[in-house]
Parts: C-alpha cells; sequence; structure tokens
C-alpha cells in the first residue's frame, strides 16, 4: 500500500529550536481517476470525511489520522445520476442536498446520514419545479450560515428582465422557517450578481454590479438582503457611483454583525485598476459604516507588476480573499491571473465580469458561484492551447472603517498548460500567522512553497515542503483547514486523485 509518512523539518531564522512538519498520503485506488468531483468535508468522530462523485457513483470516504481508508461508505439510495449533490457536514451527522429529474419534474430533496455516512430515515422533499422542455435541470442552489444553523435553498429564473427568486430558509434540522417569492430587474449585458451567502440571523444576502451605460460616470452596486419573518426585500445602494466595479467581493463579518462589500476599481472606461475600494454595512444597525477607495501608489505597483507598466501593474489582478479578525479588520488577498490561446490573451477582465467562460447566458434557471478555487476535473474544461499564469499575490491589512494599515507582496511565477489546478494558492491560519502555500514549479518536481505573514504585514518564506516520494503533485488551491494546525490538500498521482494531510 502507498501510505507515506514524510517528515520535514525546517529551521526559522527567528528560533533557535526546529519545527517538524509531517505530510501522509493517502493511498491512491484506481477508481479515484481525474475526472472525480471530490469536496473535502472535514472532521468527524477523529476521521477525515471527504465526498467523492464518480461518474455519478458516490461515496463517503473515511480516513483515520494515518490517512488510511478504513471505510468507504457508497451513497446508493441517491436516485440514478443525482444532480448537484451539496454537502453540510455536523458533528455527527451529514445532511446531502441533491436534486434529481423524474419525467418533467425536477426534485430537490435531503437525506441525513450518520458519522459513518448510514442513512438516518427516509429522504426530505425540500422543493420540486417542473422544468418541461428547459434544458438546465441543475437549478436549485443550497447555503448555509457559519454556525450551520441556518440553510438557505433557492432557485432563480431569469424572464423578461426579470430574476426571479425562490428562497426556502430551513433550521439546522431542515425545519422550513420561512418561504418567500421576490424579483428583481436584471438585464443580462448589465446586471452581474455575486455570489450568494446567509449569515447567522438567518439573512439571505448577495450583491449586484450593474454595468455603466454611455450616459453613467460608473458602476452601481447594490447589496440585496431578505431578512427572515420579512417579506421585503432590503435594497442598499453602494455609494460607488463615481468609479467603475471589477468583480465584487462580499464577505459575511458575523461576529461583528457586518457585511463587507470589496471590489478593485477603475477610475476611466475600460481603463487601468486604480486601487481597491471596500465597503461596510452595520447590519445591527441597518446603516453604512464605512466607504472608502484606496488608490495604489507608484511604489506597490512597482513591486507588484510581473511585466510591462506600473500604470497597468494591477490590471491582471483578481480578488481572492477576505480574512476576518476579530476586532471588525480584515485582510484581502488579490492574485495576477491572465491565459492565453494561441499567442492571444484570452482572459479580458471586461468580458468575463459579465459573462463567465463558465455558465451559458441562454440558461433559464441560473445562479453564478465564483469559479475562483472551485475544481474543474481534468478534460472538463481542460484545452490543450491554453496556458495559464498565476503570478504574484498581493496583500493588504485593512482597518475596522476599511482604511488599509499595511501592504505587501509575495512573489510567485506559475505557468501550466491545458489545467490551472495545480496553480494558484491556499492559505490558513496558525497562531496569528497566515501561511500561504502554492506550487514552486520552477523546478521539474512540483515543491510546495510555504509564506508565512506575521500580524505586522511581514512576509518569511519557509523552506519548500520536500517530499521524498516521487510523482506526487498537490492541488493546494482546493486545500481545507480541518484543524488548528493541519490541513488535507489534494494531489494526484499517477493519473489518479488522493489526498495529503499536512500537519504543522
Amino acid at each position: 500500500m502507498i501510505n507515506r509518512i514524510v517528515t520535514i523539518f525546517l529551521l526559522f531564522s527567528c528560533t533557535i529550536g526546529v519545527r517538524a512538519q509531517q505530510i501522509t498520503f493517502s493511498e491512491p485506488y484506481r477508481d479515484d481517476i481525474q475526472t472525480m468531483n471530490f469536496d473535502i468535508l472535514g472532521k468527524m468522530n477523529g476521521n477525515t470525511v471527504i465526498f467523492k462523485d464518480v461518474r455519478w457513483k458516490y461515496a463517503l470516504n473515511f480516513f483515520n489520522d494515518s490517512m488510511r481508508l478504513v471505510k468507504q461508505q457508497e451513497l446508493d439510495f441517491l436516485p440514478s445520476k443525482t444532480l448537484n449533490v451539496d454537502c453540510i457536514a455536523y458533528n455527527e451527522h451529514i445532511w446531502l442536498i441533491y436534486q434529481y429529474q423524474k419525467k418533467g419534474i425536477l426534485y430537490c430533496m435531503a437525506q441525513k446520514v450518520d458519522a459513518k455516512g448510514e442513512k438516518i430515515n427516509e429522504a426530505i422533499e425540500l422543493d420540486t419545479t417542473s422544468i418541461g422542455s428547459v434544458g438546465d435541470n441543475k437549478i436549485y442552489s443550497s447555503i448555509y450560515s457559519d454556525d450551520k444553523k441556518s440553510i438557505v435553498v433557492f432557485k432563480m429564473q431569469r424572464k423578461d428582465e426579470q430574476a426571479n427568486f425562490l428562497v426556502k430558509l430551513f433550521d439546522k434540522d431542515l425545519q422550513l422557517r420561512q418561504q418567500s417569492r421576490f424579483s428583481i430587474p436584471y438585464e443580462d449585458r448589465r446586471n452581474s450578481f455575486g455570489d450568494f451567502f446567509a449569515d447567522n440571523d438567518g439573512n439571505f444576502v448577495f450583491s449586484d454590479v450593474e454595468r455603466a451605460n454611455h450616459r453613467d460616470a460608473g458602476s452601481k452596486i447594490s447589496l440585496f438582503i431578505k431578512p427572515p419573518g420579512e417579506d421585503t426585500l432590503k435594497i442598499k445602494r453602494v455609494p460607488f457611483d463615481s468609479a467603475f466595479a471589477d468583480e465584487v467581493m462580499v464577505k459575511i463579518d458575523n461576529l461583528n454583525k457586518k457585511y463587507i462589500v470589496s471590489t478593485l476599481y477603475y477610475t476611466e472606461r475600460s481603463g487601468n485598476i486604480e486601487g481597491l475600494y471596500n465597503y461596510i454595512y452595520d447590519a445591527a444597525g441597518d446603516s453604512s459604516y464605512a466607504s472608502v477607495f484606496t488608490a495604489f501608489n507608484d511604489e506597490l505597483r512597482a513591486v507588484a507588476r510581473a511585466t510591462g507598466r506600473n500604470k497597468s501593474a494591477f490590471d491582471d489582478f483578481f480578488l481572492r480573499n477576505v480574512v476576518l479578525k476579530r476586532d471588525g479588520s480584515f485582510i484581502i488577498t488579490a492574485e495576477d491571473q491572465t491565459s492565453q490561446s494561441s499567442g492571444m490573451n484570452n482572459f479580458n477582465r471586461f468580458d468575463y465580469l459579465y459573462g463567465s467562460p463558465f455558465f451559458s447566458p441562454y440558461d433559464y434557471y441560473m445562479y453564478r458561484p465564483s469559479y475562483f478555487g472551485m475544481y474543474r476535473p481534468f478534460n472538463s474544461f481542460g484545452n490543450p492551447n491554453i496556458r495559464y499564469y498565476n503570478d504574484n499575490i498581493l496583500i493588504l491589512s485593512v482597518s475596522k472603517t476599511g482604511i488599509p494599515e499595511w501592504t505587501n507582496i509575495i512573489h510567485k511565477q506559475q505557468v501550466s498548460d491545458e489545467n490551472d489546478n495545480y496553480l494558484s494558492f491556499n492559505l490558513f491560519n496558525t497562531s496569528g500567522e497566515i501561511h500561504f502555500l502554492f506550487n514552486d514549479i520552477t523546478k521539474r518536481d512540483k515543491l510546495l512553497s510555504d509564506n508565512i505573514v506575521t500580524p505586522d504585514g511581514k512576509v518569511k518564506r519557509n523552506p519548500t515542503l520536500r517530499t521524498y516520494e516521487k510523482g506526487f503533485e498537490f492541488m493546494p488551491k482546493f486545500a481545507k483547514q480541518v484543524g488548528a494546525r493541519q490541513l488535507i490538500v489534494p494531489c494526484t498521482y499517477r493519473g489518479q486523485i488522493c489526498f495529503a494531510k499536512i500537519d504543522f
């Protein structure tokens, strides 16, 4: 069996002692092919639980602390060709929310399984839709709050320049708390909804960027909030009419009852990225808390640019993460990302922003989740004529009033043909420090680079995480932190997917 434990000793320049890091690989199995979908659910009863989908065959895999497979529970009670299975894991059970079609009816169902993956009771019907001749049969989406006490199942239909929503709010036991319907004006080439969220109070939250036309001086950003127990939809206009917005990122700060809205902006139509805009909404007081434009200076531009002029240094950067702090401040990261096809740049922010390449603009029902960090099975989007580039990382620490406190750049250069699953980065927290993990692909073998950002903004580069085993390739951007100092990282080995546990 290929169950390997590799210990890496790292000598920190700021300490006298030696800290060991341990990498433990799971066994690559023949059926775990690279077209497999997976979801790392976390820890249950000391085991790491991973959901797998291989050609409509679903299973929960349970790995012990040595990453040995102790059980594979086939989910054969799910109907044939079940669509879009979402997992919500608790300490003692997991909810599986799924869709399947029977004749012209689409069913949205929920099945509860225990910590061993075995079925508890019968499936619960959450909603049904008559889809008739509609082509898209993945119309339901499910989201949940940070505390997992609020679960929202919704669908969105676009028709006659309207986005029509059905939103069902459930508690942690999937008991219906409220059902709501509402409509919002929506034009295909003018509006762009962001990701959808549920906060710990059960509010359904999302953003909309309204693209400026030739008469407008800038974009319009709105924050939509559907409170539980109310029939009306709150619409909060973000004070952003004097600039043009890139894709908007929203982060729910449940501890401080705030919603953070962030975007890169430019001041001329189709111009260069000028800086970062942060808006903070006070959910408890139902009021604006902060609205701040921060222009990037020439010194930062000179450090951040990979090629070209300082003026265009941030034109290929895209927001990636918002990391919350207890006092209401936060850290924002962005990454330099481009792609080329047949010698031409195929990844243009002014094209993708109002029409992602990963969903059809003709879908009758649609929800566009953020596709950054979403696993794309090999050959599903693979194009041998496309070359992907993921370069430098921008890090900004922002105060609770939206004002940047410090900035830094982590330098990296990554390139790959056909797919970008090994590119980009992931981050996790250990004792106040943030680790940035990414593949160093400048060498023949991909090595996992570990950069630490301290609370005062300094970057320390640890020695790369080397293994004595050949053939393993990490996919760090799909990793998940499952413990205070523990991370599960997907890998490939000889055409099969496996998982590595890294203890720091």
